[in-house]
């Protein structure tokens, strides 16, 4: 069992989190992306070895948030509320 952190209900079990994908930027304007540039936006991640963030939902109070994770070990490194504004 892991713990994570959720920023506005505290530490909770894993099992009340569904993850939901890393946080990247949506191809725009949608009329003038490509079928490539969206499959690519959809099914290809960066999958990086080591501190990575990632979207997260707590099913509990259906809040989204990010949280910083080590992919190598599994430890978490901090959370914070979802912001929308991808840079």
């Amino acid at each position: 069992m892991q713990i994570f952190p959720c920023p506005f209900c505290g530490p909770r079990d894993e099992t009340e989190f569904l993850y939901v994908g890393e946080p990247k930027a949506r191809p725009e304007p949608a009329e003038a992306v490509s079928d490539e540039a969206w499959a690519e936006y959809l099914h290809f991640n960066a999958n990086p070895k080591g501190a990575s963030r990632e979207i997260w939902l707590h099913t509990t109070c259906l809040e989204s948030f990010t949280i910083t994770r080590d992919t190598a070990t599994n430890a978490v490194l901090g959370s914070e509320p979802f912001s929308r504004v991808v840079a």
